[in-house]
């Protein structure tokens, strides 16, 4: 495939986090800053973004191979990480704010409906984008029966997107107490290598509202097969991360001992 066909996918993707911080400027202005919807919005949007950058991602996987799939997630994340805030587009941060009460269960299923709703609902642009067909990677993808990245079995599917998570989630968390100098390229890096090594087993989306927009009603797996890998694999493993985290042997193993005293 040519580079020109790759060049039109970076500037729908950059295009894409061009408008959705347009979006969060406008939603700034117009929205109170108080109350639930401020919050629901901005995750919508920080959601709409995922999705709408993963679903071209597809596109540079199929055609010039993971390595570039790679590389552009990895710049991506970094990239989400300085401009969402307090948005996460992922319901299991805000499963995780529950299990240690910094939240309620009410902001938290509303945090996951706004999510979905960014999520699927943006495809339509994206759909419109593909059928426009300016890039010979383009072609036939408007309107293509999609096929589920599910590769093995659902439960050991469900094993992977869990474990896989919950390193991610406990990285982060290990990171956010050491804090150190480039901590969001560590942690891209640490997601996206994980991304990468679970690729070709279950897609590596280790995010139920992404694997939801993406893959939902796909040939090759039953909508209940899909819940159990990418909704209840990938939100278990979030949430066994906050025990495993506190865990001693654990604190010292991530942390070191004197960040476990001062903890």
């Amino acid at each position: 495939m040519s580079l020109t066909s790759l060049g039109i996918s970076a500037g729908f993707m950059v295009g894409c986090c061009i408008a959705a911080q347009v979006a969060r400027r406008v939603s700034r202005r117009l929205l109170s800053r108080e109350g639930i919807v401020p919050v629901l919005m901005n995750e919508a949007i920080a959601a709409a973004e995922l999705c709408a950058c993963c679903f071209e991602l597809i596109i540079v996987a199929d055609n010039f191979g993971v390595a570039t799939y790679a590389i552009f997630l990895f710049l991506l994340t970094i990239w989400w990480g300085k401009v969402w805030g307090d948005a996460s587009a992922c319901p299991y941060t805000h499963m995780e704010d529950v299990l240690e009460g910094r939240t309620s269960f009410k902001e938290m299923a509303l945090r996951t409906w706004a999510e979905l709703m960014g999520g699927c609902c943006v495809y339509r642009i994206v759909q419109v984008f593909w059928w426009l067909e300016f890039a010979e990677t383009h072609k036939g993808r408007a309107f293509e029966e999609c096929n589920a990245d599910l590769q093995v079995s659902p439960y050991l599917g469900a094993a992977i997107e869990g474990i896989a998570t919950m390193l991610c989630r406990l990285a982060s968390k290990t990171l956010s107490v050491h804090e150190p100098k480039f901590s969001s390229y560590i942690d891209s890096f640490i997601g996206t290598s994980l991304v990468v090594a679970a690729f070709n087993f279950s897609g590596g989306y280790f995010n139920p509202v992404l694997a939801t927009a993406l893959k939902w009603g796909c040939r090759g797996h039953s909508n209940l097969e899909h819940i159990i890998v990418y909704w209840i694999g990938a939100c278990l493993g979030a949430l066994l991360s906050v025990p495993i985290f506190k865990l001693p042997v654990v604190r010292r193993l991530l942390l070191g001992d004197e960040k476990t005293k001062e903890a």
